[in-house]
């Protein structure tokens, strides 16, 4: 396959420094293409580089990891790698493919990286990105919108689905026992959902209100809400704000 383009996310000069050992050492797909030790720096690499793969650390000067990918329009695949358990949870809410804790151990570092080229696989590899359309009209509760999932099709009711995740440059598309990936960005989405139904509670995810269930004060003024069927989303700082807004009397 072709080389993982891989951005280090690491305030720690020595850890960058094991990481390039551990990844030459057993890894010769992954390509690093750049390092920065603090979320700024991170946030000018990935919109010059585009990388394919992140290796973030949570705890970085200024801003946290969270805090650096709520910041970006496009998220690259991320594995976090940090010296800190208690953030796992959080961390599969943002949609990371893997956590990694300190110090880090090849088999770990090894399976991690195992996902990250099982995700690249499945995602959709056109020629050149797609190019990004003008607006057009709003879709209604009741639009009928079509989706496919390799050789299958469905043909979906808008209000039936339940939540739009980024991956990458495209977006899994969560409704009934199904998640395919669909050839749009989260933001040409955006720009056509009906705003009464839908709204994006963070960088990654788009939920429809009316699968919310509970909803839980969280981290640094965040939102945690509870989805039926037992999913449970990050409404951001920033967001939490217009959330409130939106469902209060």
């Amino acid at each position: 396959m072709s080389p993982i383009r891989t951005l280090l996310v690491e305030d720690e000069y020595l850890a960058r420094q094991e990481l390039r050992y551990l990844l030459r050492e057993a890894h010769p797909e992954v390509e690093i293409v750049g390092e920065a030790a603090d979320a700024e720096a991170a946030r000018q690499l990935i919109a010059e580089l585009r990388p394919d793969l992140l290796l973030l650390d949570i705890s970085l000067p200024g801003e946290t990891g969270f805090e650096l990918l709520e910041s970006l329009d496009q998220v690259p695949l991320v594995v976090f790698v940090t010296a800190y358990d208690q953030y796992a949870t959080r961390a599969f809410q943002v949609s990371a493919l893997d956590y990694v804790l300190k110090p880090v151990h090849p088999e770990r570092l090894a399976q991690a990286l195992a996902r990250v080229r099982l995700a690249l696989r499945q995602a959709p590899a056109p020629d050149v990105a797609p190019a990004a359309p003008a607006p057009g009209p709003r879709l209604t509760p009741q639009s009928q919108v079509f989706i496919k999932d390799g050789e299958q099709c469905h043909f979906v009711r808008l209000a039936d689905i339940d939540l739009f995740e980024a991956v990458g440059n495209y977006v899994r598309v969560y409704f009934g026992p199904h998640a395919p990936l669909h050839h749009k960005s989260l933001q040409q989405l955006d720009d056509k959902l009906p705003p009464d139904l839908f709204f994006r509670v963070n960088r990654q995810q788009i939920i429809n209100l009316t699968t919310i269930e509970k909803v839980h004060a969280y981290y640094k003024g965040g939102l945690l809400l509870e989805l039926r069927g037992g999913r449970r989303v990050d409404v951001s700082t920033r967001q939490a704000v217009r959330f409130k807004e939106l469902l209060s009397l």
